[in-house]
């Protein structure tokens, strides 16, 4: 073996041309879109909402059972109402609270009000927003604290008449309607008994 010439190039040379980084894309404003070949060169529309975004429809509310004025479809609680409307709104606010309140204190508070400023609808008017909202009930006649101000008794006897027709027993208060909805529920999960045939 002969060393190579100086004019001649070794073979533990590269002679071809050096490897070049590839071009780097064009800066583009980050828009929250994956980069392909068809959203390379996409412009976001600051007052065009973007695609994926979701589109919230309205809940659509339900009438209610019985109109404010058809007292009298109940007797019973019409004439309790009546006289003594602590009752029906304890029994109203503690299934509306889900039992986190007590119908005995509510009607209390409910009450305590009536004796002091005369005006108990401003609280009892809350609950009817509350149960509203949990029910998706319309807002008719008009607002709530004016049905309560100006109707308070009927307000209550709608409420009232709403939650019965819903399937509750207002008498139970919120923990015996759920006991109740638990018998009921596995009442129907157990198998039916089937008698056996003759044997030989």
């Amino acid at each position: 073996m002969y060393p190579p010439k100086p004019n001649q190039p070794s073979n533990n040379s590269f002679s071809g041309p050096t490897a070049s980084p590839p071009p780097s894309p064009p800066f583009t404003a980050t828009t929250g879109f994956p980069v392909t070949s068809s959203t390379q060169y996409y412009e976001y529309d600051r007052h065009r909402p973007p695609p994926h975004a979701l589109r919230l429809e309205p809940k659509k509310t339900v009438r209610w059972s019985s109109g404010l004025f058809d007292c009298f479809s109940d007797w019973r609680n019409c004439c309790i109402t009546c006289w003594c409307p602590c009752i029906t709104f304890g029994q109203i606010a503690e299934l509306v609270d889900k039992g986190s309140s007590a119908c005995g204190v509510n009607g209390a508070l409910y009450a305590l009000i009536t004796c002091v400023i005369c005006c108990p609808c401003f609280y009892s008017c809350f609950y009817r927003s509350k149960m509203r909202q949990q029910f998706l009930l319309q807002k008719k006649p008009c607002g709530d604290c004016l049905v309560h101000c100006f109707c308070e008794c009927c307000a209550l006897c709608q409420e009232y008449r709403e939650l019965k027709t819903r399937g509750f027993d207002l008498t139970l208060g919120w923990h015996g309607n759920v006991e109740k909805t638990n018998r009921s529920t596995e009442m129907s999960s157990v198998p039916p008994t089937v008698e056996s045939g003759m044997s030989r």
